[in-house]
């Protein structure tokens, strides 16, 4: 069992160094913060387990489009579960302005476990992959309209916006 203010001083850690990381586009240094067995859950991409696993995927989902445009990843709240050493927290992911100065993003509810020693066995994330989807779509025709489209996001807007169609806003 870990102290609340163990847990709190390993999670602002960590919100550190994912603003590092995403700075740096230094994403294979993400899993460091997991223990070497550590599980990472992602409903869109399936269970990763270790270190190795988790830095592959991350890795290549963070190095490519939409990714790749991420600029923050704040915090909107969490909350401390001191008996499960648990942080529940919902997380903003954050685009770039496409060009019209608006600001996008869709958030997650994160749920991480912490090990001990600043180190993590355990993140969960849980989102909606349409809502995400809907959030790639629409930076990319906005992006498009304003000539900051480049082709990676092209080749991505051509495969999941047949016809040019721009997602209606709700």
């Amino acid at each position: 069992m870990h102290t609340r203010a163990e847990i709190e001083e390993a999670f602002t850690a960590y919100q550190t160094e994912v603003d590092r990381i995403v700075k740096a586009s230094d994403w294979a240094a993400f899993a460091n913060m997991f223990t070497e067995d550590a599980t990472y859950r992602e409903h869109a991409y399936g269970d990763f387990s270790g270190r190795a696993e988790i830095t592959t995927w991350i890795t290549k989902t963070m190095g490519s489009y939409p990714g790749n445009l991420m600029n923050g990843f704040p915090i909107g709240w969490y909350v401390i579960d001191e008996p499960t050493s648990r942080v529940i927290c919902d997380v903003r992911n954050l685009m770039p302005d496409p060009g019209d100065g608006s600001e996008l993003e869709a958030s997650n509810i994160t749920i991480l476990t912490y090990a001990g020693n600043g180190l993590w066995s355990c993140e969960e994330d849980i989102y909606n992959p349409a809502k995400f989807l809907e959030l790639a779509k629409s930076w990319a025709h906005i992006a498009a309209e304003h000539g900051n489209l480049t082709p990676e996001g092209q080749s991505f807007l051509a495969a999941v916006s047949p016809g040019g169609q721009r997602p209606r806003s709700r």
